[in-house]
């Protein structure tokens, strides 16, 4: 591995920086978005029991609040059970709109290194043929020159295709995760909040 990323030249060690940070961006997300901790298995029915035995005191809720992204959502709506409806939907938008946040976290940076990767690949092209241009001479060029012009171009080349192809498609199913982890606690979140505003009515 050394020999290759000496043979690359000096431009190399950018990809290498680069794919060190997208390996850990990968790593941080597949823990953070696992979906026993985004979304626990049973939370939904444990809040409506609650619910329904008007068992949230405010412990409950900032334990609910504290345990996962659903949880937080869910305890914003039990917090705030006593309120109209209107106001009740404005504070679950507002932590909606967080969690949305931070569950799309380092996913940008992603899809950013899925861009600049190969364009760094380029970059190390260019001083190859900077070296390959500066081994010519009408008079016989050198040849160890030369072949490290080309090894700097082809290998630069390839290393920005090998991360940007992961980054990108990791981008995209960690993307389509969060829809649906979003889409999910915004169908649970509905469910909850109809219960309430019938039990407010009667």
């Amino acid at each position: 591995m050394l020999d290759i990323i000496h043979a690359a030249g000096w431009p190399i060690w950018l990809l290498v920086a680069t794919s060190v940070i997208t390996l850990a961006i990968i790593i941080e997300r597949f823990l953070a978005l696992r979906a026993r901790h985004v979304m626990p298995a049973g939370l939904p029915e444990q809040v409506l029991e609650l619910v329904r035995r008007q068992q949230d005191e405010p412990d409950a809720i900032l334990r609910l609040a504290r345990g996962s992204p659903m949880g937080r959502i869910l305890a914003e709506i039990a917090a705030h059970r006593h309120q109209d409806d209107t106001w009740r939907l404005a504070a679950v938008e507002a932590v909606g709109r967080d969690v949305s946040w931070r569950l799309n976290r380092y996913l940008p940076a992603l899809a950013t290194i899925s861009v600049i990767a190969p364009l760094l690949g380029l970059f190390g092209t260019v001083v190859g043929m900077i070296e390959i241009f500066g081994a010519y001479d009408p008079a016989g060029g050198d040849p160890a020159q030369l072949a490290r012009g080309i090894s700097i171009a082809l290998y630069n080349t390839g290393f920005g295709i090998l991360i940007a192809i992961p980054a990108l498609a990791f981008h995209r199913y960690f993307r389509s995760r969060v829809e649906y982890f979003l889409h999910t606690m915004e169908r649970e979140a509905e469910t909850l909040n109809r219960l309430i505003s019938r039990r407010a009515a009667t």
